[in-house]
């Protein structure tokens, strides 16, 4: 189910914007598992393996904003889509503002740490 209205700090995004944030999900995976994949080829040093964060990074603020039907830069920008893409809209007031930007934060926060976990895990794998 896919909300059609802007609810401040809660979803900024509609469906068509929801699905770009999925295939940057997506896009973000395949390079960090590609990248994965040349690194342990290669037999590149562990440490090299940290690395791999930044597409790690793409694919978790892709994953987490789709799944919470919230941009990120929308939120702090203090804009909202739940049109057709390209179809931004400002948020009016200030209460709503500064929920999208909590909410944005949150969203940062949350693709910093998990991105970081996968980063550490993949740099312990033994191989």
């Amino acid at each position: 189910m896919s909300s059609s209205q802007y609810i401040p700090g809660t979803c900024n995004i509609g469906s068509g914007e929801i699905r770009r944030r999925q295939v940057v999900a997506i896009i973000g995976a395949i390079i960090s598992i590609s990248s994965f994949v040349t690194l342990v080829m290669a037999d590149a040093p562990r440490n090299a393996r940290f690395g791999i964060f930044v597409p790690l990074m793409i694919a978790s603020v892709g994953w987490v904003q789709s799944r919470s039907k919230f941009c990120l830069a929308y939120g702090f920008a203090g804009t909202f889509n739940m049109g057709k893409l390209g179809d931004i809209s400002r948020v009016a007031d200030a209460a709503s503002k500064a929920a999208d930007r909590k909410t944005a934060l949150t969203i940062l926060v949350k693709s910093t740490v998990l991105a970081a976990i996968i980063t550490f895990l993949v740099v312990l794998l033994p191989f």
